[in-house]
């Protein structure tokens, strides 16, 4: 049994990383039907009508090995593919794809499980479905982190949160599970019609998402209705922790928009939610601490993508903004490894944390 990261000061476990299967790896029918596949070099991920470069090798399983070990990178979170949640797919053809990508993550996970945690993702707008893997998922794959999207879009063509009294079913199974689970913006160009100019929808959209998902978890009470769910949100939830202010005062000034809602306060500094550290400077990462305490943020990089903690031209490297708040002072070398460690384990395993540490092999 370990005690704290004091026991382990230099391991480092990465709550936000990405994986991609090779060319060989994306089964033909998702070329064919246009969803998403690796060019055969290697060097451009595809969809119908869009394509983005595959900016760094360590998208791809050896490299990211060799990654991690230059990086000091002990363990990684694997979370699922955004492009693969599968809004507005016909049923049968979201179901494949989640399916598609459960597996190849539970493989990552059975072959290397001290180096990778992996999530599963679900068909959210077929709810039957949903509970249905999230069985399969669990009990014969073997996994136990969920990956959301902020937002779904239903059969009938709406865009929604994931946190809807729809998937309240949905909802309370996550909840019996006690799992872990990581909600993430994607879509946003497809919710906002706005033109594609200056990477907007990555840069300030997604944030936006964040916090609305956020916004309504809060609101709504999910984590006293919910209570074994421990929810991660991505990117810090940089925009929802500058905003607490401006919620709380139309919570208070509009109550009739507010009739079944809590105020936004209640569950600030909730020990069941959780945000990761990819906020790019130490400011946005102190207030988080301040609102949320450090106990609440884990280590996350957002590796492999360009927005993530990667080398760049010697402004960037992984956990470079942790080691620049300790350097200001912001942040106390003890908290840097509890970040690092101890929160992401409480994240993911609850109260298994034993279990967690036998799979690391600690």
């Amino acid at each position: 049994m370990y005690n704290s990261s004091k026991d382990y000061p230099e391991y480092r476990i990465n709550a936000h990383g990405h994986l991609l299967p090779s060319a060989r790896e994306f089964p033909v029918w998702m070329k064919d039907k246009g969803i998403l596949w690796i060019s055969d070099d290697h060097q451009w991920m595809c969809s119908d009508g869009w394509r983005r470069p595959v900016t760094d090798p360590s998208f791809f399983l050896q490299d990211k090995l060799a990654w991690m070990e230059e990086y000091n990178v002990d363990h990684e979170v694997i979370l699922t593919l955004s492009q693969l949640y599968t809004n507005g797919m016909p049923r049968d053809l979201a179901l494949d794809v989640c399916r598609f990508q459960n597996d190849y993550n539970a493989e990552i996970q059975a072959e290397h499980p001290e180096k990778f945690t992996s999530g599963f993702v679900l068909p959210v707008a077929h709810q039957g479905d949903a509970l249905r893997e999230l069985q399969r998922c669990i009990d014969t794959l073997g996994l136990e982190l969920l990956c959301l999207p902020t937002h779904y879009m239903t059969a009938d063509g709406q865009w929604r949160s994931t946190v809807h009294h729809e998937l309240h079913e949905l909802w309370e199974e996550v909840n019996r599970r006690s799992l872990a689970v990581q909600i993430h913006p994607y879509d946003a160009h497809r919710m906002v019609q706005l033109e594609d100019e200056l990477w907007r929808f990555h840069l300030i959209w997604m944030c936006a998402q964040t916090a609305d998902a956020y916004h309504s978890y809060t609101c709504l009470d999910f984590p006293s209705r919910y209570p074994s769910v421990r929810a991660c949100f991505a990117h810090g939830n940089q925009f929802g922790q500058i905003n607490l202010g401006r919620r709380r005062q139309g919570y208070l000034g509009r109550p009739d928009l507010f009739s079944e809602a809590v105020d936004p306060n209640k569950h600030v500094g909730s020990s069941a939610i959780f945000f990761d550290t990819l906020v790019h400077d130490p400011l946005s990462l102190s207030l988080m601490m301040e609102r949320q305490g450090v106990s609440q943020i884990v280590a996350g990089l957002d590796d492999p993508y360009p927005l993530g903690e990667m080398l760049l031209d010697g402004h960037s490297y992984p956990g470079k903004m942790l080691d620049d708040a300790v350097v200001q002072g912001r942040l106390e070398s003890e908290q840097r490894s509890a970040i690092w460690f101890d929160n992401v384990l409480r994240w993911l395993a609850g109260g298994e944390q034993d279990s967690m540490m036998a799979r690391l092999g600690l």
